[in-house]
């Protein structure tokens, strides 16, 4: 029920010594069997009320944009309403003075500040189709960086107010946006080669997701959450560009296009484990799957092909997280000394010591 970072605040508010809370870890990582910061913790619930309130809030939040709706601030019948991104933005920022700022519930947070910035891009979105309903290519491209751009900066103001964790991804995302959107403003015929630049994007955010976890290697502050939804948000930008580009959905999957995804996914099994998350592996689950699907089909194997594929993938998974320190203790430690200084401590006793 309670996180690293929570843990953390209880320290620093004098709630309990750092020594308590020191020992309070290790007695959960020898009750688990496995070191605390192989965990790759984040806080999502603190118990049932965070569902209900989830459920309560996101009813409000549609029936606020459902309102706004009718109000249509000079936007023809057929044009979205700018108030309608309004009202949910106020909303959300309303219901997050209590529930984020003084409740700290963690679901409910999630959401509203997802209706915030939801509500902010939906709103700009309204407005420039409003004023610019069929931009030429480069012009568009213009717009949206603006919205873009615009976006980032409500979602900084909600960040220096609420300190939400996904808030950071949420504004790298939208910064990769802006550049995405610039680019295409500067050569529209860039668009085929848009997931060069989604890739490039993923792999920016994936460099900030690991400077958020340099900074915190024992993974006790709100630090470590803040690189964790950075590493959600970037793993499916790398992973779907990467299989896009060698075009694993382009028509029937050979052998050889097969073996590629195959290992790029043990690949990205190595590099999983080097950093301690988990975000890489799952997101490219469905490529691999199909690859080894493609496979068995070649093989001959062409009734059975998705069970076979279901039984070893999923033997392989569970194998993995049950042997994962000692996995990323191999992997680590073959690593040189400097990139094994600024990976997340292998034990609990190594974290202690430094």
């Amino acid at each position: 029920m309670y996180s690293e970072s929570d843990l953390q605040n209880a320290v620093e508010a004098g709630a309990i010594s750092a020594e308590a809370a020191e020992a309070l870890r290790a007695h959960v990582s020898r009750l688990r069997a496995s070191p605390l910061v192989d965990e790759e913790h984040f806080r999502l619930l603190t118990g049932f009320n965070d569902i209900f309130v989830t459920i309560a809030a996101t009813i409000l939040l549609v029936a606020v944009g459902w309102l706004g709706n009718t109000v249509r601030l000079g936007a023809a019948d057929y044009q979205p309403s700018v108030a309608s991104g309004l009202f949910i933005a106020a909303a959300s920022w309303g219901l997050a003075e209590y529930f984020t700022r003084q409740r700290r519930m963690a679901l409910p947070s999630i959401l509203l500040l997802l209706g915030f910035a939801g509500g902010v891009t939906f709103a700009l979105a309204a407005l420039v189709l409003q004023v610019a309903p069929d931009p030429a290519p480069r012009a568009g491209g213009l717009l949206a960086s603006g919205i873009a751009l615009a976006t980032a900066i409500a979602i900084w103001f909600h960040w220096k107010r609420f300190m939400v964790p996904i808030t950071v991804a949420a504004g790298a995302l939208a910064v990769a946006g802006v550049g995405i959107a610039l680019v295409y403003a500067a050569i529209p015929r860039i668009e085929g080669a848009l997931f060069w630049l989604v890739l490039l994007a993923g792999l920016g955010i994936f460099a900030a997701a690991m400077w958020w976890d340099m900074s915190d290697r024992g993974r006790t502050t709100r630090r470590s959450d803040v690189a964790f939804w950075l590493h959600l948000t970037a793993a499916p930008m790398i992973a779907h560009s990467m299989f896009h580009l060698l075009g694993v959905f382009d028509g029937e999957m050979g052998v050889g296009t097969a073996i590629t995804v195959l290992l790029l996914y043990v690949a990205f099994g190595l590099v999983a484990l080097a950093i301690d998350r988990r975000a890489l592996l799952v997101s490219s689950l469905a490529y691999v799957l199909y690859a080894l699907y493609a496979l068995m089909e070649q093989a001959g194997a062409v009734e059975l092909s998705w069970a076979f594929t279901a039984l070893i993938i999923g033997s392989a998974l569970l194998l993995l997280s049950a042997l994962w320190h000692k996995a990323r203790k191999l992997v680590v430690e073959g690593l040189p000394e400097d990139i094994r200084g600024r990976l997340p401590y292998l034990d609990r006793e190594a974290a202690v010591k430094a």
